[in-house]
């Protein structure tokens, strides 16, 4: 029987450590960790993350080594929902990165979040 995509999606996370963009911002202030942004173009186009490095679904495995060679750097992902998130952060692990977090909550929490934390 085929899985869904919310099955594939809750045994990726169980395996994940999650956090909320608080605590994720408040943690790359000390670790100099970096957000990637898994959505498409047009949804970053629509409503974007400021201090994001954007890096789509798609591509990511092509192209995170280019700018984050460091296994041991802190990596926070996050999409519009937390499905592609999750899935690119399994990923991230899959590879090889030791600190992967999920940041499960909308990009314009994490967006409005940035512009508290970068004033």
């Amino acid at each position: 029987m085929l899985k869904t995509v919310p099955e594939i999606v809750a045994e990726a996370r169980a395996g994940l450590r999650c956090v909320d963009a608080e605590t994720a911002l408040k943690e790359m202030k000390s670790n100099g960790g970096t957000i990637v942004d898994v959505r498409e173009l047009v949804e970053v186009n629509n409503l974007a993350a400021p201090q994001s490095l954007h890096i789509p679904r798609g591509i990511l495995e092509m192209k995170i080594t280019e700018v984050i060679p460091e296994e041991s750097h802190p990596i926070y992902v996050h999409c519009a929902s937390g499905g592609r998130a999750t899935l690119a952060a399994q990923q991230l692990k899959n590879m090889g990165y030791t600190q992967v977090s999920v940041v499960t909550c909308p990009v314009s929490v994490v967006k409005e979040l940035q512009e508290m934390f970068a004033e």
